[in-house]
């Protein structure tokens, strides 16, 4: 599949990054991560290895659209899941805490 990363097209095929890697210890994940047979990589680690370019050239949004069209599983950062929305009443009944209870 061709897919575009700092501004460079690349050919990848999932056999292709699988195999490329097999032999790589991931890094601990602190941000959006992608699962590459048993093992969790994060995203900006993938995208140096396949590409050769330094991760500061691109962002982890394009490398996990092109792993995400490969068919590789990407997960969002911890963090980064948005709250549940909350109406002013709730809010303001957050503010002022439980009632006693009698």
């Amino acid at each position: 599949m061709r897919c575009v990363i700092a501004r460079f097209p690349f050919d990848l095929i999932k056999t292709e990054v699988q195999d490329v890697m097999k032999g790589v210890t991931p890094e601990p994940v602190t941000g959006e991560s992608v699962l590459i047979g048993r093992r969790q990589y994060p995203v900006k680690q993938v995208g140096e290895i396949i590409t050769g370019q330094d991760r500061r050239d691109f962002t982890a949004g394009e490398v996990t659209r092109a792993l995400t069209r490969l068919g590789f599983e990407c997960r969002p950062a911890a963090g980064a899941v948005p709250p549940t929305p909350v109406t002013p009443l709730e809010a303001a009944s957050a503010l002022l805490g439980d009632p006693p209870q009698s």
